[in-house]
Formats: C-alpha cells, sequence, structure tokens
C-alpha cells in the first residue's frame, strides 16, 4: 500500500489518492493534532469514509509512537545520553513538549453515523484497509439481544428492563458466558461489526450486547449511531466516557435536527392516561391482596402503596394543569422554556421531588416488565421518566444555584401546548387500557431550538475533538452558526470526477416559454404545470436508463401528478419510462424501489423514473449509482411548511436570539428567515447528491425554477457544483446540449452490462425467475450496490425468495394450459377474479407493459377505477357509469376489466403477504358464501386509513344478499359506505326477468309482490321528507354560521379586502374555479398571523366538491392536521348528489 506523509503523519492508503483526498486527510489530522474541531464537506463519490479512517488511525498510531519516543528519551536522559537527535528522528510532533507520556492517555476514536446500515458499511471500509485497531459496535437490546423471552416483548423499554431483571439474578444463560468469552480471540483479534457479534453470539450461547459492552472497554475505535452520543439519556445507559476522545460524526447533514429532537418531548392525553391506568392497577392489585393479608406494599414490589398513590395524585394534577389552558383551535400557546418547571411545579415535581419520584417510577416500570398478561402497558410511565430526566438534569446545592441551573437548561427551548388532533389509533394488541383515553386533551411540547445545546453539552465533556462530516453540509456558514461551538478547520472539497462527467443546467422555462417556478402563488398554475410536464417529457426522452424528479413536498407532488394524468402528460411519460413514485408508507416504498432497480436493470426497458420529494426517503439514504441515477430534475426549492407552529418558533427563536446578540466571539447567527431559506438549499442539495456516487459515475442535473437563475441561490450550491452550472434561454440548446453530454459520456466509458428481461414466451418454462427478480452482473454490482443503504429505511427489503418466484412460475404455467377455458365469458366477478389471477399478476396491459408494468401510486389507478374504488365518494355521474358492475349485468370482458383494475390497485398498494391474504379471503368466499370470513380475511385493510378504499372496493365481489351488510360494516369500520341501493341486493337473474316483464306485458301481480312494492313506496317517501327536513335544518344552521363569519372577515379585513373577498367568491359561484378564488383567500387571511383562524372557517363557502382539496390546503400550511371548521361536516350523500347535479 501507498506510504504518504501529511503534515509529519505517516498514512497507509490503500491506493495512490487523489488530490482532493489528500486535502480531505489533511484536514483531518490538523484538527487532530490542533485539538481543534472541523467541518468537512466531500462529496459523495471522493472516498470520504476510507480517507477518514486512514487518516485518523494514522494520526493515532504516530500518537502512540510519540508516546514511546518520550519514554526511550527519559531512558536515555538517566543514562547520560543525549536524547536531542534521537527526539528529532521521530518527527516534528515528537518534539513537542506537551505530548503526554502515557499510553493511557491515547485518545479513544468515537465514530459515529446516522444508522448501523452505514456503520456497517465503515466496518467493511475499515477491513479493507491495512490498520487492525480494537474494535467495538455498539447498539441496542432489540438488535443484539439474543434471548427468546426478552426478544418476544413488544415494547424496547419492557425489553430493556426484563433483561435487567435477569442480568441482575443472573438468569440469562446468555449473560453468564459473557465474561469467559470477551477474551476470545476470534473477537479480540479480528475487526467484527455488529452481523458478526450476533453470528458469535448464537454459535457460543454468548450475549453479544454484552460483549460488545465489555469490547468498548477496550476498543481504540468505538462505532455507535450518533443520537448515542447526543442523547443524554442514550450516552448514560451506554456508559459512553467521552473525556480524551476524538468524535467524529459521519453523515452529519441530520446532527442538526437529531440535537434537537434528542433534547425534545411531546406528552399526549394517551401518555399520561396509560400511566394513570397503570398506576390504578398496581392500587387495585394491592386492594386484592389487603383483603387477606394486611400490608402496605403490592407483592413483588419494593416501592411503597403510599408512593404509588402520590404519583397517581401527581400524574392527575399534572394532567389537570396541562388541560387547564384554553388552547385555540388554530395555533397553540407558547410560553418560554422556564415556563416547564413552573407548570410541573403545579404537579409537585421539583428538583427536591425528582429523585424520589424517579426512584419510584424505575421500580414500577421494572415491576410491571416482569409481569404476564394483555393489561400491560407501561409506555406512559416510562415517558413521564425519561421526561422527568431530562427536565431535572443538572445537580443543584442551594436556591441560587438551582435557578440557575434552569435558566441554563432552558435557555434554548419553547413550551409549546395545543390541542390533540391525533386521529391515530392509540389501542394497540394486548393493551386494552388505551380505550379508555378517548377523550380529547391538551398537549405538552418541549421544544429544542438550539443543536449547541447538544453541541455544547458534549464539548463539556471534555472531548479532545469534534470532526463533523458529510458529502452535503452546504451552505457551511449556516451549518457551522447552528452548532454555536467554533470551529476552526473547514473544507468545502473538490469531486474526483471530470468536466465531461456531469451536466447542470437551470431551465427556466419550459418548451412552451412559460415560466417554471415552484413559487406559493404559482406552482399549481395549470399554465406552470403543463410546462413542467413537457419540460419533463422532452428530459425523459432524452435521459438514458434512470431518471430521479424531487418536488418540494408530498403535497405538490400528488396535486402535480394528478393534473399529469388529468392532462395526458404522464400518458407521454408512460410511453418512454414507466414512472415510480415515493409513498409515505415504508412498506409499499421497499415495493416501489423494488421496482424501479429492476425496470432500471431490464436490458428489455429504456429505464424508469422515480418520482421522489426532497427530505423524503429517496433523497437521503439510497445510492442511485451508475444507470440508477442517470439525471435528477428538481422541480422547485423545497421550503418548509411555514405555519407548522415548530418552524414558526425556531425562527421567533433565531430572531430572539439575534436581539440579544447571544453568540460567541467572531460567531454569526442566523435570523429566522435566513435559517429558513438554507433549509430548503440544503435539502436540493441532498437531493443533487444522489447522482455521482463514484469516480466513473456520469449524469445530469436539472433545475427547474426560474429562481435557480439568482447569483444568490446559485451560491448555495456546493462548491464542487457551482463552476458546471449553466443557464439557457432557449430549451431547444438544452436539449441539444445535453444529448451530446449523453453521447460523448457513453462513447468514454465502456456501457454496464443490463441483465436481459425474461422472455413472455419462455415465462411458463422457467421454476427459478419472474421479471420482477432481475439480479445484478458481476460488472455492475461493485459499483451499484442496489440496495447498499436501503436498508436504511427499509429493513425488511429483501430479494424475493425463489420458491416465491417458483409459485408464481406455476401460474403462468396454468394460464397457458388454461388458455381455451378462459375465453369463455365470466359467469361473476369471482370468475373473473379467478381468471385474472391466471394472468401476470393481474397487470393486465399490452406488450411490454404485460411483461413487468411495476408503475406505482401514480399511474396506477386510472380514473375510472379511482371513482370505482371510492364507492360513491365522487359525482353521480361517474358512478352511475360503473353500477352495471354491481348489479351484475356487465358483459365478460367488462368484468374481467374490473377484476384486473382491482388486483392491479391491490398489489400496487399492499405487500405480497397481505395480498395473498385478501385474495385467499376472496377465494374462500366464492366457495362458502361465508360474509364474516370475508370481512375477517379482509380486515387488515381497516386498519389504515390509506386502505379504507380498498376495503370498499371489495364492494362489488360482494354478493348481491350480503351487500347491505357489507354496506354498513363499512359505515362502521371506515366512516364512509359503498353507495348501497336497494336495487344492488337484485339478484341479476331476477333483475334480467324483471326487465323482460317490463318490456312485455305486466303479469298480474301477487297480492305479496303487491304488499312489499306498497311498503317500498311507502319508506322511500319517508325518507325523501327526512332528507328534505335534514337539509332545511343544515341550510339554517349553515347561514347562522355564515352570517357570523362575515361579520368576522369585515372587522378583520376592513372594507376594501372585504369587497376584493366577496368578488372572489361571487365569481367562484359563477366559474367554480377554485384555483383562482383560493388564491385569493390564502393571500387576504395569511398577511396577517391573527386572521389565519379566518381561513380555516373559510372552509364552510367552500363547495362540497372541493372541501377536501381546501382541507389539504390548510394542511399544507399549517403542517399538521387541520381542525374543521364548526358547521363543517364530511360530505353527505345530500351535498354529493347537489355537487354532482
Amino acid at each position: 500500500m501507498p506510504l504518504l506523509s501529511l503534515d509529519g503523519v505517516e498514512v497507509q492508503f490503500p491506493f495512490r489518492p487523489y488530490e482532493c483526498q489528500k486535502d480531505y486527510m489533511m484536514k483531518v489530522i490538523d484538527c487532530l493534532k490542533r485539538e481543534v474541531n472541523g467541518v468537512l464537506e466531500s462529496p459523495t463519490g471522493t472516498g470520504k469514509t476510507l480517507c477518514l479512517l486512514c487518516a485518523t488511525l494514522a494520526w493515532r498510531e504516530h500518537f502512540k509512537d510519540t508516546i514511546t519516543a518520550h519514554k526511550i528519551a527519559e531512558r536515555l536522559d538517566e543514562r547520560k545520553i543525549s536524547a536531542d537527535n534521537f527526539l528529532a528522528s521521530w518527527g516534528p510532533a515528537s518534539e513537542d513538549g506537551s505530548s503526554p507520556t502515557s499510553y493511557s492517555a491515547v485518545p479513544k476514536i468515537i465514530y459515529a453515523s446516522r444508522t448501523h446500515s452505514q456503520l456497517s458499511q465503515v466496518v467493511n471500509e475499515l477491513k479493507n484497509t491495512s490498520y487492525k485497531p480494537k474494535v467495538s459496535v455498539l447498539g441496542s437490546r432489540e438488535q443484539l439481544c439474543i434471548n427468546p423471552e426478552v426478544m418476544r416483548q413488544e415494547s424496547n423499554h419492557v425489553k430493556v428492563h426484563m433483561c435487567r431483571a435477569k442480568v441482575s439474578t443472573r438468569s440469562c444463560p446468555f449473560y453468564n458466558n459473557v465474561e469467559e468469552k470477551s477474551t476470545d480471540k476470534e473477537l479480540v483479534e479480528e475487526i467484527v461489526d455488529m452481523e458478526d457479534l450476533v453470528k458469535f453470539g448464537n454459535k457460543t450461547r454468548t450475549c453479544p450486547y454484552y460483549l460488545s459492552r465489555s469490547l468498548k472497554q477496550q476498543a481504540d475505535i468505538i462505532f455507535m449511531p450518533y443520537n448515542y452520543l447526543l442523547d443524554p439519556k442514550s450516552r448514560k445507559a451506554h456508559n459512553i466516557d467521552l473525556a480524551g476522545s476524538v468524535v467524529i460524526f459521519d453523515e452529519a447533514h441530520n446532527v442538526e435536527r437529531t440535537c434537537e429532537e434528542s433534547t425534545s418531548f411531546d406528552l399526549t392525553p394517551y401518555d399520561l392516561a396509560s400511566a394513570i391506568n397503570a398506576l390504578t392497577r398496581l392500587l387495585s392489585e394491592h386492594a386484592q391482596e389487603a383483603r387477606f393479608e394486611e400490608t402496605s406494599q403490592v407483592s413483588g414490589l419494593k416501592t411503597d402503596v403510599k408512593v404509588v398513590a402520590k404519583l397517581k395524585e401527581i400524574f392527575l394534577k399534572l394532567e389537570e394543569a396541562i388541560d387547564s389552558f384554553e388552547v385555540p383551535d388554530d395555533r397553540g400557546i407558547t410560553k418560554p422554556g422556564i415556563f416547564i418547571y413552573e407548570l410541573l411545579e403545579r404537579a409537585h415535581l421539583t428538583y427536591d421531588t425528582k429523585d424520589t419520584v424517579s426512584e419510584a417510577l424505575e421500580q414500577i416500570v421494572g415491576y410491571l416488565a416482569g409481569q404476564p398478561g394483555i393489561f400491560l402497558n407501561t409506555g406512559g410511565l416510562q415517558k413521564l421518566l425519561d421526561i422527568m430526566q431530562m427536565v431535572f438534569s443538572g445537580a443543584v446545592s442551594s436556591q441560587k444555584d438551582c435557578k440557575m441551573t434552569m435558566e441554563a437548561n432552558t435557555a434554548h427551548f419553547k413550551v409549546h401546548i395545543h390541542k390533540d388532533t391525533s386521529t391515530q389509533k392509540k389501542q394497540k394488541n394486548g393493551d386494552l387500557w388505551a380505550s379508555s383515553s378517548k377523550k380529547a386533551g391538551n398537549i405538552l411540547s418541549y421544544w429544542c431550538f438550539s443543536p449547541g445545546f447538544s453541541m455544547q453539552d458534549l464539548k463539556n465533556q471534555g472531548v479532545r475533538c469534534i470532526i463533523l462530516t458529510s458529502g452535503t453540509l452546504s451552505p457551511l456558514s449556516s451549518f457551522t452558526s447552528e452548532m454555536r461551538i467554533p470551529f476552526s478547520v473547514s473544507l468545502e472539497n473538490s469531486h474526483v470526477i471530470r468536466r465531461d462527467q456531469i451536466f447542470v443546467s437551470v431551465i427556466e422555462h419550459g418548451p412552451d416559454r412559460v415560466p417554471l417556478s415552484s413559487a406559493f402563488n404559482r406552482r399549481l398554475d395549470p399554465e406552470n404545470l403543463s410546462s413542467l410536464g413537457n419540460t419533463v417529457v422532452n428530459l425523459t426522452r432524452i435521459v438514458p436508463d434512470g431518471l430521479l424528479l424531487f418536488f418540494p413536498s408530498f403535497y405538490l407532488m400528488e396535486k402535480t401528478l394528478e393534473f399529469w394524468r388529468d392532462n395526458g402528460h404522464a400518458d407521454r411519460i408512460e410511453n418512454l419510462k414507466p414512472m415510480f413514485v415515493e409513498p409515505k408508507g415504508r412498506g409499499p416504498f421497499a415495493e416501489a424501489i423494488e421496482g424501479y432497480y429492476n425496470k432500471v436493470n431490464d436490458s428489455q426497458s429504456r429505464g424508469g423514473i422515480f418520482t421522489a420529494v426532497c427530505r423524503g426517503k429517496a433523497s437521503e439514504g439510497l445510492d442511485f449509482a451508475n444507470t440508477f441515477g442517470r439525471g435528477v430534475i428538481i422541480t422547485g426549492l423545497p421550503f418548509p411548511p411555514k405555519f407548522d407552529p415548530r418552524i414558526v418558533l425556531k425562527m421567533q427563536f433565531l430572531d430572539e436570539m439575534n436581539q440579544g446578540k447571544i453568540a460567541a466571539p467572531g460567531q454569526k447567527l442566523l435570523t429566522g428567515q435566513e435559517w429558513y431559506r438554507e433549509q430548503a438549499f440544503r435539502a436540493v442539495n441532498q437531493a443533487i447528491g444522489r447522482v455521482i456516487r463514484h469516480k466513473d459515475d456520469y449524469g445530469a442535473i436539472f433545475l427547474c425554477d426560474q429562481r435557480f437563475k439568482s447569483r444568490d441561490v446559485q451560491s448555495h450550491l456546493p462548491a464542487w457544483l457551482r463552476p458546471y452550472v449553466r443557464s439557457y434561454d432557449n430549451f431547444g440548446n438544452i436539449i441539444r446540449d445535453v444529448c451530446h453530454f449523453f453521447r460523448v459520456a457513453q462513447k468514454m466509458r465502456p456501457l454496464l452490462k443490463k441483465n436481459p428481461a425474461p422472455d413472455p414466451s419462455a415465462l411458463p418454462a422457467s421454476s427459478s425467475h419472474s421479471s420482477g427478480d432481475t439480479s445484478f452482473t458481476p460488472s455492475q454490482k461493485p459499483d451499484t450496490q442496489k440496495a447498499k443503504m436501503l436498508d436504511v429505511h427499509t429493513s425488511t427489503l429483501k430479494r424475493r425468495r425463489t420458491d416465491e418466484d417458483t409459485e408464481y412460475a406455476g401460474i403462468f404455467k396454468q394460464y397457458e394450459s388454461q388458455t381455451q377455458k378462459r375465453k369463455l365469458k365470466p359467469g361473476n366477478l369471482f370468475d373473473a377474479l379467478e381468471q385474472v389471477e391466471h394472468q401476470r399478476g393481474g397487470i393486465g396491459a399490452c406488450g411490454l407493459q404485460t411483461q413487468s408494468n411495476l408503475s406505482t401510486l401514480s399511474l396506477q389507478h386510472d380514473k375510472r377505477m379511482d371513482e370505482m374504488m371510492r364507492g360513491v365518494k365522487r359525482t353521480i355521474k361517474l358512478i352511475q357509469e360503473q353500477r352495471p358492475s354491481v348489479s351484475g349485468s356487465d358483459t365478460g370482458d367488462g368484468k374481467i376489466n374490473i377484476a384486473r383494475s382491482f388486483l392491479l390497485e391491490m398489489k400496487s398498494s399492499l405487500s405480497q403477504v397481505s395480498f395473498e391474504q385478501i385474495r385467499q379471503a376472496l377465494v374462500a368466499y366464492k366457495k362458502d358464501d361465508n360474509l364474516d370470513n370475508l370481512l375477517s380475511g379482509t380486515s387488515l385493510l381497516t386498519l389504515d386509513p390509506h386502505t379504507y378504499r380498498l376495503y370498499r372496493g371489495l364492494y362489488p365481489f360482494v354478493r348481491p344478499h350480503h351487500r347491505k351488510a357489507f354496506d354498513e360494516k363499512c359505515v362502521e369500520l371506515t366512516g364512509d359506505g359503498c353507495g348501497f341501493k336497494p336495487e344492488h341486493s337484485v339478484k341479476s337473474d331476477e333483475k334480467k326477468s324483471t326487465m323482460s316483464h317490463s318490456d312485455g306485458q305486466p303479469s298480474e301481480p301477487s297480492s305479496s309482490s303487491s304488499n312489499s312494492t306498497s311498503d317500498a313506496q311507502v319508506n322511500g317517501e319517508k325518507l325523501k321528507q327526512d332528507a328534505e327536513r335534514e337539509t332545511r335544518l343544515d341550510a339554517m344552521e349553515k347561514r347562522k354560521i355564515l352570517t357570523t363569519f362575515l361579520r368576522d372577515v369585515k372587522k378583520a379585513l376592513g372594507p376594501d379586502r372585504s369587497l376584493q373577498l366577496c368578488q372572489a367568491v361571487n365569481a367562484y359561484k359563477t366559474t367554480d374555479n377554485y384555483e383562482n378564488m383560493v388564491t385569493t383567500v390564502v393571500a387576504l387571511f395569511t398577511e396577517r398571523e391573527k386572521d389565519f383562524h379566518l381561513l380555516c372557517r373559510f372552509g364552510n363557502v367552500i363547495r362540497p366538491h372541493h372541501k377536501r382539496q381546501y382541507k389539504e390546503k390548510l394542511r399544507e400550511l399549517m403542517g399538521q392536521n387541520v381542525h374543521t371548521a364548526p358547521g363543517e361536516t364530511d360530505l353527505t350523500k345530500t351535498e354529493k348528489s347537489q355537487s354532482s347535479a
């Protein structure tokens, strides 16, 4: 290996380094030698991790050699031999008179990264170097424990307490072997990561968790996720001593957020209710025991029952104190950070009582964790214990010390009390107590707004130096300002790539000359969306293989894709490359990204597009090397939601700090507005970093917003990227230059080999592969490492097992053998469902789309099927077009299309296991006609509001005599029905008979039929009268609410702006143009913060078919769930029919 001499330190590097790699290692060594902090940015693909490891470990060895030199010099001096020449031979560092002379002073290296997945990659890089330090990798019990009894527990803190109990009583056989096995040669002499530890533990029946803690004592370098360092509770739990250590934060672009979140909390009504219920259970147990014997303790619990009762009283008072605040619906109440002590003191929680309360909570949580049974819920107690330790940190000896400590602890915090608007189901399996927490209350939030609070705490631990490094830290000035500690060394490194490997262009306007902008007043403008769609279509045509498309937010992505679907842009894009969309859930995300990887790696396809969101999973954790990321399109500047309370308070906090001039010497403080802008630029830089992942990679970056033309905006891009940025006046010139760029890049570099897609005609003969399971070629795998970082977000994503592929290959064989049978038209939807199941997974399309069309969410549901899946949730006209599918009078082809589209929707929205469960439930229902079994088998669709539409989509498959019951069940479980009508219960043969009678001479009705007809008419008239009466009452109530609202508007806006609002509303009533109206309304009501509540109440003016859109806009503006305005309700069937009319 090449030997480098950098600032007097000899570094062994695996290969001849680039200049930028030398620069990086020089900066690292500079920090270590001078004991100063550093912030170092080096683009992805420059070997940052390898440089960091080699430079740090080389300096550490040099440090040890210096100590050895001084020891030898002392010996020579004792023997009256001159040591001057000897010391000089060890280099300049050894001549430093302040150098320590004890090996115990050699610093440990604390290497922290964001996730264990990233740490595993770092350990693998370490194995490729010539350095062999003693290593320890710290992890949680959840990752390292191998005791089956402990791992069966669902809650993490229950695992912790159960483990501690077993260790204290030495009843864990795995822990009992730790002392003997901790000196094993395999552990001490080899570099082991977490996976190696678990394998060793299983092989030797030794606890990996306590092995890692044992190895930590003698380790030279300790790896851990950086929340272990930044969270004081975790640091204490893992007994991490930082005195004299070198602390390195790799992938540090998320340190700012982690610092703030690790010292913040949100105490919900559910947390308090579950804690009170747990204490009530203990008191009930004691009451039962006291009936038989007199005792002051619960059996097995050391804490006195009076203490338990006192704790319950404390928490009840705390709940009362939090709920005593009258909180406005649209925003909360904010207090200075020190108010947290005043609030807790109302419940007798102070520095004087903290030790007693904390000790009692520890004992109670430990006791309950060891108790079997389904009523166990200690989450609330554990959270309150954590809050006590967080708020009452630091020791106080006097009243003066107490006041100073409280002021210091809360200087960077705000207390925010707001309504609990959560709609999530708190009740978990086995937790029957959760049902008692249904009442709405207030949430107590204690938010930290300065990452410097945690950084200063680290510095106070006596660390030698702190190094923050990442591929994207720009803009550095704002990043260092937030940390509130001095950084004497900084670096914005260059890249190893050449000019012909990167193309960066600012696209101000689309091919139709319409300016592109994601600014609030233009982002949903039809002209803007259309021009952006045309731009993406043109770029899709010329960018080879994989293309990444990033939007500022999920809301804007959904609205843009909806517009593109309605106006044909999506079809034009899909004709070139299939589109895959980043969903919000972890499971669907795994399926979407795997589909994208497989499609790009398919030699029969032109690649794919992955549509994602800045700050989302795809923008921060995945590796899109080589063909997986040949281009990235940024569609705008992703500013945070400005009306989110936490964003508002953060900006206010920074402005207050600026007014107070609280800054270290030579340090510039950010204003709130500056911080707000920097967040957008940092998110853009992170998304851009998905391309150019190594020295031989190449790709194009398109900045599709006219604001990127500004010099000020470009100055916030990474330093290595700025020289390549070009602006164009003519869209045609962009296309010309991009084509030339890729043509040259492909000629200069060998094309990476792709796997051929399976031939559709050969599929039945295959028994081990399906088109969805393409693997990587040896030539591509080292560089691309397809899902190397995927488990950062989706740890369960693995390649499908071959037995699954074999099962589907069997379905394909069945497809061929039953060709003649499928030519017959199906008798009902179940037959159609079975027919589609014999085809390619229900994704019926033509040509290559039939082969492996995995497009998700954006194009998976065409407009017609979307309406059917929503039941009667849209307009009557569209539902009427679907009505034959319910009554059973479809043609055979129509039923096949319905079944095919339904399976497409299900497969793209659910995991493979969930989809198979639903399919089997439908097949079983066809055989046994048991509705209860069907409801049980498909109940998983009622657990998540996002799958309610799928649950209602089962309605056409329910037999006529069950449809009424199914509709009622839908209303009960999802809050909305399937549009049941009495004629839906009529079987198809009866309906045909009725229709034939109506066409010919009417038959003589029997008395029973005439009676039923008469009853139906009476019931129909009664229902009609009830509906009319309900409508009249609703109208009177709405008029009253609107009158009050208009009075408040005139008072708030004044006559001129009120007139402007009335004109916008009148135009809306005439034209039904929602976008024009809402633009004016938002502009009027957001000028002043105190008028924002009017924006929420304006929902009463919105027409029913636009209410959902309006709620989404409010949610986006506020960054949280929005309360329904008074008088505003979900769409009733009457309103729906009015809107369609």
